[in-house]
C-alpha cells in the first residue's frame, strides 16, 4: 500500500480541475455537477466549494446511484443497497458534469449515463475523476482529470473522505486486492 494523495495533495488537484472547468464553462448558470454515489459525491462537493471561491456562483449539485443501473448488478449483493439518486433541477439544455473518484473499466460511467438521460435530455457531459487509473473496457475518457497512473490489475486505487470513511482527513491510497 502507499498514499498516492494525501489532503493537501487532493485539495491543488481539486482545485485545478475547478479552474479547468470553470475555464470551459464561462456561464456556471448553465453547468450541474452530478457526483455518482458514493465517493463522486463528496468529490463534487468539493468542486462547488472551489467553483463557487473562483466565480462567486454557486454550481447546483446532484447525486445519482447507479445501482440498478449496473451490468453486474447480479454479481454485486444479492440485496444490494440503494441510497436513491437526487437530481432537484431539469436537466434539459444543462451541461452536466459528472463526477467520480476513479475512471477504470469504465462501466461506472456507463451506468450513469444511461441513469442521467431518464431525467431529461442535457446539451452535454463531461466527466471529471479524481484518478484514472487505465484499464477500460468501454470507449469512456475523462475530460478532467486530477491524475492519471498505471496500475496493475491485483492493485486497487481508494479514495478516502471522513464523510465516507473512517479516516480523519482525504486521501487516496493505492493498495494490493
Amino acid at each position: 500500500m502507499y498514499v498516492l494523495m494525501n489532503a493537501s495533495q487532493m485539495e491543488r488537484t481539486l482545485k485545478r480541475m475547478a479552474l479547468q472547468i470553470w475555464e470551459e464553462h464561462e456561464d456556471l448558470k448553465r453547468l450541474i455537477l452530478v457526483g455518482i454515489k458514493t465517493r463522486g459525491v463528496p468529490l463534487a462537493r468539493r468542486l462547488q466549494r472551489f467553483l463557487r471561491e473562483f466565480s462567486g456562483y454557486e454550481v447546483p449539485i446532484g447525486e445519482i446511484d447507479i445501482t440498478f443501473y449496473r451490468d453486474d448488478l447480479s454479481l454485486v449483493a444479492e440485496a444490494p443497497e440503494v441510497r436513491g439518486s437526487d437530481l432537484p433541477f431539469p436537466l434539459d439544455g444543462r451541461r452536466v458534469v459528472l463526477v467520480d473518484d476513479v475512471l477504470y473499466t469504465g462501466r461506472t460511467v456507463r451506468a450513469a449515463l444511461d441513469q442521467i438521460f431518464e431525467f431529461g435530455r442535457p446539451k452535454a457531459v463531461k466527466l471529471a475523476v479524481l484518478v484514472d487509473r487505465g484499464w477500460r473496457e468501454l470507449p469512456i475518457h475523462a475530460d478532467y482529470v486530477g491524475k492519471s497512473i498505471t496500475t496493475t490489475e491485483s492493485q486497487i486505487v481508494k479514495v478516502q473522505f471522513p464523510e465516507t470513511d473512517d479516516v480523519e482527513e482525504d486521501r487516496v491510497l493505492v493498495v494490493e486486492r
